[in-house]
């Protein structure tokens, strides 16, 4: 994130009031995505893949919700708010259902990186929801 805070910087109408919140939000966003794609390949490859269905479709979910929540605040333009907090409510919501289901199955090391991951990115989300500028 060191390359983007001085585009961040730069940028003369930001739709955020803390710069250091929504790079934050950003790369957890970031860290979010790659790690439930990894995630669901990981599952793919257990040998009871039928018992992980739910984890697989919850991480490919919460990856693709997380990638772009990720682009659309690295674009800090002010915009549309009620479309920009919604979007952080559904990617708060898919990064808690996705931690408690890789939850239920901590004890493939996988789904426990994937765990901590989402409630990071969920946090992360939760303090820029706060960060908004109205």
């Amino acid at each position: 994130m060191d390359r983007l805070d001085p585009m961040l910087a730069a940028h003369p109408s930001p739709a955020h009031s803390s710069r250091m919140t929504a790079e934050e939000c950003i790369a957890a966003c970031a860290d979010c995505a790659a790690i439930c794609s990894s995630c669901a390949d990981a599952c793919l490859g257990e040998p009871d893949v039928a018992e992980l269905v739910t984890c697989i479709r919850l991480n490919l979910d919460c990856a693709d919700i997380c990638a772009f929540t990720g682009r659309l605040f690295a674009r800090p333009s002010a915009r549309h708010e009620e479309t920009l907090r919604h979007q952080l409510e559904a990617c708060i919501s898919i990064c808690q259902a996705c931690a408690e289901e890789c939850a239920r199955h901590e004890h493939m090391e996988h789904c426990r990186i994937c765990a901590e991951a989402c409630r990071r990115c969920a946090e992360a989300c939760q303090r820029e929801l706060g960060a908004l500028v109205p």
